[in-house]
């Protein structure tokens, strides 16, 4: 009785707890045929290094495909632009057609007067004069349905142009995305994908385990959280070594509800046929970074875990989870259209002039 007055009257314990870590699944995200790999179960990856390779020669195609589909809609564009400067030159050709046949009526009229033309000439020049009339206005709705389809913009940024560059940046993509990387560092596991397996986008294909961030997954009766606050010192022994090695930690966060409100099943106690069983409480408790680069963890281990629930540090007391793992952001695919942007200047400029 002494010594759990001593050594335990201010701790809460467990051995329902368990180390938790970072499962990041890789997944493809092209379709196509895996022809190399690059990554084995237990081997360390580092964030950006080559893990599995696709076969290329559908993405390939597509890609061809959409640069040649840019080529030919920045060439339309250009057909058009030309074809408003010719009906505009076609316009003002017709415009001094007129101006002439009008004048000419005028010395007509005045000749017929005097009996030098006929009747029959006046006539023809102002059916003329009528008939250029209508072929300019014929022009003009041309020149204004042309003008509607480039509706001022140029080139570079006409809707039609737009959506060519759209599919061949999602090509460029497809074809960038054959050579799968990973998007943090970490040990690698579960890897599902053999050489020849023909892959749909999202099919899982290994995952990675960043070690030097895990912490230990509590679960705590009822009857024990009723002191345990955020920033409480914790102490952890792993199952998995059977010598006295301690490792220290913090309470960082506690689960908004119990394990069973998040069952699948949740029980349903309005049956009549209730039995009260303890609940527990999930409480997370970040470890020592130190002792984790000198002693890495797994996670997935059993652990006895005893929070000491008297002791709050003022310091880490609203301190919760961290978010600054490179498990809760990458910026591997940050680059990627880099080489697309080029492409598409490439395709523009040699097919525009």
């Amino acid at each position: 009785m002494l010594y759990w007055w001593q050594n335990h009257r201010d701790w809460v314990s467990t051995d329902d707890a368990f180390v938790a870590g970072y499962l990041i699944t890789v997944k493809s995200q092209t379709p196509g045929t895996v022809v190399e790999i690059l990554a084995e179960n237990t081997q360390h990856v580092e964030k950006g290094d080559l893990l599995v390779k696709l076969d290329g020669s559908h993405a390939m195609i597509a890609l061809q495909q959409a640069k040649a589909e840019l080529a030919e809609t920045v060439r339309h564009v250009v057909s058009l632009q030309a074809n408003a400067e010719t009906l505009k030159q076609r316009i003002a050709v017709k415009h001094a057609a007129l101006n002439r046949v009008r004048h000419d009526l005028k010395r007509l009229a005045h000749a017929a007067e005097q009996g030098a033309a006929s009747l029959q000439q006046v006539e023809n020049a102002r059916d003329k004069i009528t008939e250029l009339d209508a072929s300019i206005r014929e022009s003009r709705a041309e020149r204004k349905s042309v003008l509607a389809q480039l509706h001022h913009s140029t080139v570079n940024d006409h809707p039609s142009v737009e959506k060519a560059k759209s599919r061949l940046r999602r090509a460029f993509l497809d074809f960038q995305r054959r050579r799968i990387i990973a998007p943090v560092s970490g040990y690698v596991g579960r890897r599902k994908v053999h050489v020849g397996d023909n892959l749909q986008a999202g099919a899982p294909l290994l995952t990675i385990v960043p070690l030097d961030r895990v912490w230990v997954e509590a679960h705590f009766l009822e009857t024990q959280i009723a002191d345990i606050r955020i920033g409480q010192p914790a102490e952890i022994r792993v199952d998995a070594y059977q010598d006295p090695r301690l490792y220290r930690g913090r309470v960082e966060g506690l689960s908004p509800a119990t394990g069973s409100t998040f069952a699948l099943l949740p029980a349903d106690n309005s049956t009549g046929n209730f039995i009260h069983i303890a609940e527990r409480l999930t409480v997370r408790i970040a470890l020592d970074a130190d002792q984790l680069r000198n002693t890495p963890l797994q996670p997935g281990l059993s652990t006895l875990t005893r929070v000491k629930v008297n002791d709050i540090d003022s310091e880490h007391q609203s301190v919760g989870v961290k978010l600054d793992h490179e498990a809760y952001r990458t910026d591997i695919y940050d680059h990627e259209l880099a080489g697309a942007e080029a492409l598409i200047a490439q395709i523009v400029a040699a097919n525009a002039s």
